[in-house]
């Protein structure tokens, strides 16, 4: 499409050339997405298609220079495993982070993203975790099985992965523009047709056409709230004088309504990628067992909306939200800080919170924001310990209710950080309704020193969670 045609269409609907090409390259995921099933000639085919299609993508929409950011990391990664496999996992963690954020200093892409623009280092976080978990679960191919849990022995990698996979799995088919992160095995035996996607007397996997048409849908009907809601709630307001005129209640209902709003672009971003991902057939992830079984697509799910909202826990909340990149925190952070025959406590969840906010970005809002999110789910679990320590079914629904209110309030508080990025902008809208919702965590947290429960048996705590 000629530059001139591409302006006026973007103007028409509002948005900036980069922005809109970027979203023309995102939907077309889908159809790429589409022809990736029915490559012909094998395994090798596929990988060469998958890496080329990804790499045409990236240069349509973010320009060559992309390309060439995304490569940095994918050799320093591949070259640590040829190199040095024993340490291979912890050098291209830290390569590849550092990277990233080298990146992120120097395009400062959080102001790209609130004034209309886009460049590649989303799509370069994207990769930078895909690449990390492929390298520590080679590295994890040399450990014993007994000093591994599940998940890593599912994951591991006994051999290294020919060059052309590697890049077949980095770029596939455009899904690192936003996701979902996937395993370097998933991606192996989805191309190879083997595992899950294994052709049976029944035939090959399910067909993925209705589950696409759910998530196409989905993103209509998100973009269409998206649309609507902005012009009511901008993250302007936080700085207008007006804004400062209200009293308490309304500054708090406009702080949940920006947080509210700001959710449906992404649940119109990952809308998208979980349709190009079902409908190539990565996002099969086996059958439910009901009777008739029906097909399951998790592989492909990066959001639960109605578990986003209605949330009746702060621990919930990723479980439902970014979630294939709040999977990878936890296998890969959060697990590993464990100390053999020791509890995870405070610390493994605050530095799992640090690294995601590294990997969003250095920007005051983001570390402010990941940290007020481990103070807000360590609040929330003090709750729950409280819930399940009454023996009144009153006092449990009244304590499931209160924690529901408290994750709501915390939660929409707590975003505006990640929404306005600046210390200032960020400290003024928490201070405008007197920092609510971090004193009420940390009391909770403090109170929870003070009143300790008695457990529940082991056997009722399971079932519960």
């Amino acid at each position: 499409m000629a530059l001139p045609e591409m302006e006026s269409m973007a103007s028409a609907i509002g948005l900036s050339v980069p922005v809109l090409r970027f979203l023309l390259c995102f939907a077309a995921t889908i159809p790429v997405s589409l022809f990736h099933r029915f490559v012909p000639g094998g395994p090798v085919a596929r990988h060469l298609y998958a890496a080329t299609t990804g790499a045409v993508l990236s240069y349509l929409s973010f320009g060559f220079s992309s390309n060439l950011h995304f490569l940095v990391p994918m050799f320093l990664g591949y070259a640590s495993m040829v190199l040095c496999r024993k340490y291979c996992g912890i050098i291209t963690f830290f390569l590849a982070f550092g990277y990233l954020i080298g990146c992120h200093v120097y395009y400062m892409s959080g102001d790209a993203w609130k004034e209309g623009g886009i460049d590649a280092t989303g799509a370069l976080m994207v990769i930078t975790l895909k690449i990390i978990s492929c390298v520590i679960n080679y590295n994890d191919g040399l450990l014993k099985e007994e000093d591994l849990l599940e998940v890593q022995k599912k994951n591991r990698l006994l051999k290294l992965p020919s060059s052309i996979e590697y890049l077949g799995y980095c770029l596939c088919c455009g899904s690192h523009f936003a996701g979902p992160v996937y395993e370097m095995k998933d991606y192996l035996e989805w191309t190879e047709r083997k595992g899950n996607w294994k052709p049976t007397e029944k035939g090959s996997s399910p067909s993925p056409y209705w589950p696409t048409f759910r998530a196409v849908l989905q993103a209509a009907i998100c973009m269409g709230l998206y649309l609507y809601l902005v012009p009511h709630y901008p993250l302007s307001r936080f700085t207008e004088p007006v804004y400062q005129e209200w009293g308490f209640w309304k500054r708090l209902s406009y702080q949940y309504m920006s947080g509210f709003t700001a959710r449906w672009k992404y649940y119109f971003i990952w809308s998208i990628s979980e349709a190009s991902i079902i409908i190539s057939g990565l996002g099969f992830s086996g059958w439910t067992d009901s009777n008739p079984p029906k097909s399951r697509w998790d592989r492909a799910k990066n959001v639960d909306i109605v578990g986003v909202e209605l949330a009746t826990s702060s621990v919930q909340l990723p479980l439902v939200w970014n979630i294939q990149v709040s999977t990878w925190l936890r296998h890969y952070v959060y697990e590993r800080l464990i100390q053999k025959g020791k509890k995870p406590g405070f610390f493994q969840l605050l530095a799992t919170q640090t690294v995601s906010a590294v990997w969003h970005g250095l920007y005051p809002g983001y570390i402010i924001f990941f940290i007020q999110s481990a103070v807000m789910i360590a609040g929330s679990r003090v709750l729950y310990r409280w819930q399940q320590a009454t023996q009144s079914n009153l006092f449990k629904k009244i304590f499931i209710f209160v924690n529901f209110a408290y994750t709501l309030l915390v939660l929409n508080y707590s975003c505006v950080g990640f929404m306005v990025l600046s210390l200032h902008e960020t400290l003024a809208a928490y201070g405008s309704v007197y920092y609510v919702g971090t004193v009420i965590p940390i009391a909770l947290i403090l109170l929870g020193k003070i009143i300790k429960p008695a457990r529940p048996s082991r056997a009722k705590a399971r079932k519960d969670q």
